[in-house]
């Protein structure tokens, strides 16, 4: 009798095809097969073949990418030291524990131009708790963390959130064009913020590094010219009035007020697009955009401030948000002549 074998074992049809094709010891043992007839199946010119510790492809040929992707992480999703009762090799939560696809092998899966295709990499980077005592081997590099981001599912496998992968691609980079093409596809391929990008840089302490911050500077660019674009669609697709773009504020012969993105000056209404991000000089850009709003209100002006953010996930609410402003005009004391010029 083979006593490794389970009393009833377990049917495949419950699993993908790719699943069929990827297992692992444990799952291999729930489905019948015994640890002697695994080795037998794997021997040189055998029809299975190890794809990493404790990771079988079953059949002869070089793995998919859904292959290489699918045993990254049930290799990173098992426990490295199995509790009392439980196989060698199990997964530690659900068929892939807690392990998610970051790295470069995520932006390729978030479709990322920018990325290199996923055969391409000759590592799949993997994301796993920081108690998690496995190590990096074969095509597999773990990335260690105290917390894990929520994970989305990409093609049926769970992905790093964009600004996350970017972080973890960023730190194994040095080539600076190739940092600078990624972050700012991030904005540019309306995938997330550029602030959501800066605060995961600033959290893995990249910021400090040349390329990135070169990088970072082109990112914020791209971020502010799609901010711009959208509110200018805002404007045009909600029938607001035509405002005077871009432009600077000042008294008459006195001092300079500051810069806004739109100006209605019949309704003495600014607008701000609110791009900052948690950079070292953040304290510093918040206090003088504090001073600026309070000094243009004193003036009679009211300021509406517009995170970019809003302006993707909610565009009919922020055009609310400016018509009310521009329609309570009447209703203000008249505001201060101020000198509107070209920025």
């Amino acid at each position: 009798m083979n006593h490794d074998a389970p009393l009833s074992p377990l049917p495949l049809s419950h699993l993908c095809e790719v699943q069929r094709r990827v297992l692992s010891t444990a799952q291999l043992r729930a489905h019948g097969i015994s640890p002697a007839r695994i080795t037998s199946q794997c021997l040189p010119g055998g029809p299975w073949q190890s794809l990493l510790p404790g990771v079988f492809l079953l059949h002869p040929g070089p793995p998919t990418s859904e292959e290489r992707l699918h045993g990254a992480l049930l290799y990173a999703g098992r426990t490295a030291v199995p509790d009392e009762g439980e196989p060698q090799g199990a997964p530690a939560a659900g068929l892939y524990g807690e392990a998610m696809v970051t790295g470069l092998a995520a932006l390729a899966l978030h479709r990322f131009s920018s990325a290199p295709p996923l055969l391409s990499l000759d590592r799949i980077d993997v994301l796993v708790p920081r108690t998690r005592r496995l190590r990096s081997t074969g095509c597999v590099r773990l990335v260690r963390a105290h917390t894990l981001p929520r994970p989305e599912k990409v093609t049926g496998v769970p992905v790093a959130p964009v600004p996350r992968a970017l972080a973890d691609a960023v730190a194994q980079l040095t080539e600076a064009n190739a940092v600078r093409r990624l972050l700012t596809e991030a904005v540019s391929g309306g995938h997330c913020e550029a602030a959501a990008v800066l605060k995961e840089l600033n959290r893995a302490r990249l910021l400090s590094r040349p390329h990135v911050v070169n990088a970072v500077d082109s990112l914020l660019a791209e971020a502010r010219a799609v901010a711009e674009q959208r509110l200018y669609d805002l404007v045009r697709t909600h029938g607001l009035p035509d405002p005077l773009w871009n432009v600077d504020l000042r008294l008459p012969g006195g001092p300079h007020l500051g810069g806004v993105d739109a100006y209605w000056p019949e309704q003495a209404v600014a607008l701000e697009l609110d791009t900052r991000a948690p950079r070292q000089d953040d304290d510093a850009l918040w206090s003088e955009s504090v001073r600026k709003r309070e000094q243009l209100e004193r003036l009679g002006i009211t300021v509406v401030h517009i995170m970019p953010r809003r302006l993707r996930e909610s565009p009919e609410q922020q055009a609310t948000v400016v018509r009310t402003a521009l329609m309570a005009a009447p209703d203000r004391d008249p505001a201060a002549y101020v000198v509107v010029l070209p920025r």
